[in-house]
């Protein structure tokens, strides 16, 4: 498509939401404000705003922030979320706009709580938006996890659609997607490998985060520069009333986080930090251990992370928020004469800007940076070898919000990033100084996307959402363009019953050249070029949700099929990391993945929990792998089974359990050997023989994972402890599998090969201490 189509589109889509603006007249009047916790004063997304006597209502967004329109009269308005009391006030609507906000108190075990969660369920039913998992890091710490520490990406991991890499891991396979295919944020700055420890923790410390948002398909039309999926990851501000400490004593790693008020009602702030200390133990035995026969030295590992955030309130109209993130992991493993380290983290800081116009419009600006790189350190005898990759971004962001009508909510905006390349740095260095090599490749690439939306009120029952997202990628001097149409729709057959349905094309013009299942500290990153092509997806989904049992439980069913180009695999034995020309060893092709994706929830009541179960099917293909034959992905998982449920005792003690199962991953296996014998004929060679790519499946995947949470009674301030034992009934689930090689007694010449399952994680047992005060 040229670009003037895709001016011609946008004309045409400014045309139909300027048609019913001019024909509307405003006889309502709006309510605008903001919701948040009278404790802690944060932002509560997801509380209910309404007049039940009118039947209008309206949840808050991910800043708390709500609007409602209303007709002029005298009425009374009710405001409640989870777990808060329900705040109801007389309201007078004129023909005057009016802003209010409201503070919730802490509701303890109130019976008024019964009917928030039901209202909550109710409109998670009505959300215009379908594909999309809500997560907030209360909801994460009941759950059991592992080593005791809390991961809300394994949280999102129990939702249907989702899945894991693999034991342990906590990178996000999204509807068939990888994991370079997901966009994560951090309060709108890019975080480019979300996971600590080999992938088997991700960088989110929970006591920072507020809330997490995953979009899974039918993706609004500001998010862009991915496939798959998009995770919004938005950090707390701090308590603005008083100064508050928490944090958690766990088996490997502790935390502990600080907040509290800079200008009272005007600046907060939070800070928070958390360390492994394995690194401390396995120094100890190495020590112990040094000198003995048999001694072989455990590698040294640790991360550590910190995140910051300074909120400050301009005025009725302005906010800035200050957000950072700084992380890194540190492994080293060295003998007498092999030295070995790899470090790699993430470097982030945004400053953003909210500015209110009026009740009908405001815009949200940021400015950011972004880093991810990653280093290797060698040394063998007298050689040192040291290969580094990284990337480097700057971007400007602007986010225009116009509420047109009472039908009508506008949003326009733009994004610019400059990125930064350095892949495959090498220095090769010996103690002669007339020996050294330098090799690598840099790139500077400029990524820029704009785009518009509509979300469109047709009458009560139909509710449309449309939108156009523009997209570009300049780099080595070729320019690719694109464009990503976006459209969703709710239809109320019902009030218990909804039906929704969504299209989306996404662009990716950067690409994930190693990748591995548990996210190794080998990842670069590759600009879109003359010869590699930006990937494309588009996806369309429908589904149904219906709320039983009176409004206590939520059954949800989606179905989607993703078509996906431009997918990118390499050559057998490519040489990915020390090689000036890597685009060489790059294969080009396609992909598709479809499913179905069941889920009924329940958030009422003792007992409440979950239970997901998604059926799916992901291929790619490739002319010149498998003889051009589709095959499945590795991560193609006929079966996915996810159980949790949480259930209070009483005031002190909650139980938790969560059950995971799952079809084992698609690999390729030799299904017979042949013996090549050297000229003299006295060496023989095994070579394998193998059929068609990842036509075997390893042993599927299960664990039970179990937690108990007591709360302590400290004279000042919350403490509990929390219990988990992850993987209770001991299932050795496979990591991945190899062949040992069986030779003749006597001749000492292979006879046999025997395939061996290697397992990480047995029954884990762990306790931690947390607390706040």
């Amino acid at each position: 498509m040229h670009l003037p189509s895709y001016l011609l589109s946008l004309f045409l889509l400014l045309l139909l939401v300027k048609a019913p603006l001019a024909q509307a007249q405003v006889v309502n009047a709006t309510i605008t404000g903001q919701v948040r916790s009278a404790t802690d004063r944060q932002p509560l997304p997801g509380a209910t705003v309404g007049v039940p006597q009118l039947g209008i209502g309206t949840i808050t967004d991910a800043k708390g922030m709500y609007r409602l329109e209303l007709p002029a009269g005298t009425y009374t308005l009710q405001v409640s979320f989870i777990g808060y009391e329900t705040i109801t006030q007389p309201l007078t609507v004129g023909r005057t706009n009016q802003e209010l906000d409201f503070r919730l108190e802490d509701g303890g075990n109130m019976l008024q709580e019964v009917v928030v969660e039901a209202n909550t369920l109710r409109q998670k039913l009505n959300t215009n938006q379908m594909s999309v998992e809500q997560l907030t890091s209360t909801e994460a710490k009941l759950l059991p996890a592992l080593f005791g520490e809390v991961d809300l990406l394994k949280t999102l991991q129990l939702k249907p659609g989702v899945q894991s890499g693999g034991e342990g891991a906590s990178g996000l396979y999204v509807r068939g997607g990888g994991p370079d295919q997901n966009l994560v944020l951090l309060d709108d700055a890019v975080i480019y490998n979300p996971s600590h420890l080999f992938g088997f923790f991700s960088v989110f410390n929970p006591d920072a985060v507020r809330s997490v948002e995953l979009y899974k398909g039918g993706f609004p039309a500001q998010f862009g520069g991915r496939l798959s999926s998009v995770v919004d990851v938005e950090l707390n501000k701090g308590n603005p009333d008083n100064y508050r400490v928490t944090g958690g004593l766990g088996v490997i790693s502790s935390r502990l986080t600080l907040e509290g008020p800079l200008v009272k009602d005007k600046a907060s702030f939070i800070i928070s930090g958390r360390r492994t200390y394995s690194d401390v133990f396995t120094r100890m035995l190495n020590k112990a251990n040094e000198g003995s026969a048999d001694y072989s030295p455990i590698p040294d590992y640790y991360f550590y992370d910190l995140n910051g955030k300074f909120n400050y309130k301009l005025s009725r109209k302005d906010e800035l928020t200050f957000s950072s993130y700084y992380g890194r992991d540190f492994f080293k493993f060295s003998d007498a004469s092999f030295k070995v380290g790899f470090d790699w983290g993430n470097t982030m800081a945004s400053l953003g800007w909210r500015h209110s116009f009026n009740a009908r419009a405001f815009v949200n600006t940021t400015v950011s940076t972004s880093s991810y790189q990653y280093t290797i350190a060698n040394q063998i005898d007298v050689f040192s070898l040291r290969l580094r990759s990284d990337i480097q971004d700057f971007t400007l962001k602007t986010d225009f919000n116009l509420i047109l009508n009472e039908k009508h909510h506008l949003k326009i905006g733009a994004v610019a990033t400059n990125h930064s390349f350095t892949i495959g740095r090498l220095n090769f260095d010996g103690d002669d100084d007339r020996f050294s090599v330098a090799t690598g490749n840099s790139f500077g690439a400029i990524e820029f996307g704009a785009y518009v939306s509509d979300d469109y009120e047709v009458n009560p029952l139909l509710t449309l959402n449309y939108g156009l997202r523009f997209s570009g990628f300049s780099n080595s001097g070729k320019n690719y363009f694109g464009v990503e149409p976006r459209a969703s729709a709710k239809y109320n057959l019902t009030e218990t019953l909804v039906l929704k349905g969504s299209f989306a094309s996404m662009m990716q013009y950067i690409h994930l050249v190693a990748n591995s299942g548990a996210s190794l500290p080998t990842d670069v990153w590759y600009p879109s070029s003359p010869n590699v092509k930006p990937q494309r997806s588009q996806q369309v989904a429908f589904g149904a949700s219906k709320l039983l049992g009176k409004g206590k439980y939520l059954l949800t069913n989606e179905v989607y099929y993703k078509w996906m180009h431009n997918q990118i695999d390499f050559r057998d034995g490519a040489n990915l990391f020390v090689n000036d020309s890597l685009e060489n060893e790059f294969l080009f092709g396609k992909g598709e993945s479809y499913g179905n994706e069941l889920y009924l929830e329940k958030i009422q009541g003792r007992t409440t929990g979950w239970i997901g179960y998604t059926l799916s099917w992901t291929y790619r293909q490739f002319a010149d792998i498998n003889d051009g034959r589709r095959f499945p992905n590795r991560y193609d998982r006929r079966h996915d089974i996810s159980v949790v449920l949480l259930h209070k005792l009483n005031k002190r003690i909650s139980l938790t359990g969560a059950f995971v199962y799952g079809t084992g991953n698609a690999y390729s296996l030799p299904v017979a050997r042949f013996a090549m014998q050297d000229i003299e004929g006295r060496t023989a060679s095994i070579v394998p023989i193998y059929s068609d790519r990842n036509s075997f499946r390893l042993a599927a995947y299960h664990r039970l994972d179990l937690g108990l949470v007591l709360k302590m009674k400290p004279k000042r301030g919350e403490s509990d402890l929390t219990f988990s034992i992850y993987n209770a009934y001991n299932r050795r689930n496979p990591y991945f599998v190899y062949f040992d090689q069986i030779n003749h007694e006597t001749e000492k010449t292979p006879i046999a090969f025997k395939a061996k399952q290697v397992s990480l994680f047995p029954v884990i047992p762990s306790v931690t201490y947390n607390f706040k005060f």
